[in-house]
């Protein structure tokens, strides 16, 4: 799954710094995605008389995509280590953004605390039924930090089983959530997001909104230790009212090998219009960083440490929701 060598590749840049790996227009140096770059490089030809009509730009950019379709049929695209496609997760961006920016319209808050550079451990909380808290996250760390960085979310292995979305994750960046994963990302000095409540918590029913779960056993903290690396604590509000809980239909669940198949007010009563979550107004906050790698402790205290650590995230995670749900006047206006 590589591209062909004999294909002139696009010089555009992506929205993280790194280099387009689409195939470039005929005639040009950039892809259809990154053509204004070429028309930014070059500056305006006032006396051009052959500029490329709607209808020819909107030909040129079929062609594009039936070629790009073509490829992806082929298997004739690039992955990382980890399964990501970087092509792919560029042109689904816009879909991203447009709901992270006009249908939740996200607010953040201490995006400043993210380290520019090197490994960095974000835990948050998880709500929602399904993960759009993640995707939001990932898209809050690229769209509003100075130095955008790409961010590594662990996912529940369980959703790497379900068709569709599971590969989809996977192209998109998604990691299947293990401390030994957890660790190799870190040592690689990768930006690693983990929700430690798991199932428990974006799962959770209506009536305990905003109420975070077990942080299991202090597994990040003991991954956090082990490489060293800081504790960023996310919290994020917005996403426990877009499927609000109120039941779950235990026999389904059970025959689709699933925790829950949720009853929320608009599913399963409006069919497919009722998987549509709601345009609630989020609101992600990053706190300061916890820096584990200057607390110098004995191996037999590390019990101790570990709960201490734990406890301490959590704790900061839920007092910064209580803050801002005081400070919230609307579940949809903010």
């Amino acid at each position: 799954m590589t591209s062909k060598g004999s294909e002139r590749k696009c010089q555009g840049v992506t929205a993280k710094g790194a280099q387009c790996k689409n195939k470039a227009l005929e005639g040009h140096d950039y892809c259809a995605l990154h053509i204004d770059q070429e028309e930014a490089a070059s500056g305006p030809d006032l006396f051009a008389g052959n500029a490329e009509t709607p209808s020819e730009q909107c030909i040129e950019a079929f062609k594009e995509a039936m070629e790009f379709i073509r490829r992806r049929r082929a298997g004739d695209y690039e992955i990382d280590a980890w399964g990501r496609d970087d092509e792919l997760t560029q042109r689904l961006m816009f879909i991203g953004r447009f709901i992270y920016k006009y249908y939740w319209r996200v607010t953040v808050t201490g995006v400043e605390n993210i380290p520019a550079e090197g490994r960095c451990l974000m835990v948050a909380n998880h709500s929602g039924v399904l993960p759009y808290d993640g995707a939001m996250t990932v898209l809050a760390v690229q769209e509003e930090h100075p130095q955008p960085r790409l961010v590594r979310a662990l996912v529940l292995s369980l959703v790497f089983k379900l068709p569709v979305t599971g590969p989809l994750l996977l192209r998109l960046g998604g990691v299947q959530a293990s401390p030994e994963n957890a660790e190799r990302l870190l040592e690689q000095d990768e930006l690693v997001l983990v929700f430690p409540e798991g199932i428990k918590g974006i799962g959770k029913p209506f009536s305990k909104r905003y109420q975070l779960a077990r942080f299991g056993r202090g597994g990040f903290t003991r991954t956090a230790l082990k490489t060293k690396s800081p504790i960023v604590p996310v919290s994020i509000v917005g996403a426990e009212e877009i499927h609000p809980k109120i039941g779950n239909i235990k026999p389904l669940a059970s025959l689709l090998g699933i925790p829950y198949v949720p009853i929320t007010p608009t599913f399963p009563w409006l069919g497919p219009l009722g998987a549509i979550p709601l345009p609630t107004k989020w609101h992600i906050h990053f706190d300061a960083p916890i820096r584990l790698q200057d607390l110098d402790h004995r191996p037999s205290e590390e019990p101790l440490l570990v709960s201490k650590v734990s406890n301490q995230v959590r704790d900061t995670i839920q007092r910064s929701i209580y803050d801002i749900l005081k400070k919230r006047r609307s579940v949809f206006f903010g």
